[in-house]
C-alpha cells in the first residue's frame, strides 16, 4: 500500500517531501529568500520526478510552498548545499526538473499558495493541474536580468496566447491570481483559506481516474508541446548582457546594458 512508502531524501533541506495516501507531498520551505531555487533544489525536484514515476502506489505529486511564497525564481547569488554533488554534472541545465515533471507517469499539481515568479511559473506551467489562491501574484521578470529563460519561452505562449505572452514578457508586469486564470496560466483560483481543501478535493478526483489511461492524456497533452531549447540559456551565459544583469540584481541596481 502506499502508506508504507517513504519519501526519498531529495538532496536539500528546502524541501520537505511526505507520502501521504497516493501522493507525494513537496512544501519548498526557504522564506528567507522568497523560496528562491538553488541548483540543490532544482536538482531536488527532478529526483522527486524521477522517484515518482517509478512507485505504481502513486497518483499524483503536489507541489506548494511556505507562507506568502510558491517560488520567486532561481537563485541567482550561486548558494549551492553541495557544490561537489553539482559539479559532477557537465551540462548544468541537467539539475532542472523541468522535462522530468512532464514526462512523469504522475499527474504534478501546483498548489500556488503565494507569489510565483519566473523558475516558480516554469514549474507552475510544467504542472498537470495548477490551483492558484487569490492572493497569488505571477510575474515573468527574466529580461530584467538578461536572461532568455528556454523553459518560459516554450510554455508560455503554448498556455496564454501570443499577444499575452508578449505583454508578461516584455513588460515584466505581475499580474493576479484571477488575472492568470482568465489568461489560462492556471485552471482554478480559490480564495486563500480554501486552497488546502480545494486541492485535497482535486487529488481526490484524479485518484478515481485510471492511471494508464490519465498517463496517455498526460502524454498526448504534452506531445503538442514545443521543445525547450536549452541553447538560448547556453548563449546567453557567454554574453556580457546577461552577467551585467545578474550583476545589478545582486547589487541592487539599474542594469547598465552594454550596446553595440
Amino acid at each position: 500500500m502506499s502508506d508504507e512508502l517513504t519519501a526519498p531524501d531529495l538532496g536539500t533541506r528546502w524541501i520537505h517531501a511526505e507520502v501521504r495516501g497516493r501522493v507525494l507531498h513537496l512544501q519548498i520551505d526557504r522564506v528567507e529568500r522568497r523560496n528562491a531555487f538553488t541548483q540543490d533544489m532544482y536538482r531536488g525536484l527532478k529526483r522527486a520526478a524521477v522517484w515518482a514515476d517509478a512507485q505504481p502506489q502513486l497518483d499524483a505529486v503536489c507541489l506548494t510552498g511556505t507562507d506568502r511564497w510558491f517560488g520567486a525564481g532561481g537563485d541567482m547569488g550561486g548558494n549551492a548545499e553541495d557544490t561537489e554533488g553539482l559539479a559532477v554534472e557537465w551540462d548544468s541545465t541537467d539539475q532542472f526538473p523541468f522535462r522530468h515533471i512532464e514526462r512523469c507517469r504522475k499527474l504534478w499539481v501546483a498548489k500556488v499558495n503565494g507569489l510565483c515568479h519566473a523558475g516558480g511559473l516554469d514549474l507552475t506551467l510544467c504542472c498537470d493541474v495548477a490551483v492558484a489562491s487569490d492572493q497569488a501574484r505571477f510575474r515573468v521578470p527574466e529580461l530584467l536580468r538578461g536572461i532568455p529563460d528556454p523553459f518560459m519561452s516554450a510554455r508560455l505562449a503554448e498556455v496564454v496566447g501570443l499577444a499575452r505572452a508578449r505583454y508578461l514578457y516584455f513588460t515584466a508586469a505581475e499580474i493576479t491570481a484571477h488575472e492568470a486564470e482568465a489568461m489560462g496560466l492556471v485552471g482554478k483560483v480559490v480564495p486563500h483559506d480554501e486552497l488546502d481543501a480545494h486541492v485535497e478535493w482535486v487529488l481526490e478526483q484524479i485518484a478515481l481516474t485510471g492511471p494508464q489511461a490519465r498517463f496517455d492524456v498526460k502524454r498526448e497533452l504534452n506531445q503538442r508541446l514545443p521543445a525547450m531549447d536549452y541553447g538560448l540559456f547556453f548563449r546567453a551565459i557567454e554574453r556580457a548582457e546577461m552577467r551585467e544583469g545578474m550583476d545589478a540584481f545582486l547589487q541592487k541596481r539599474p542594469p547598465e546594458w552594454p550596446r553595440g
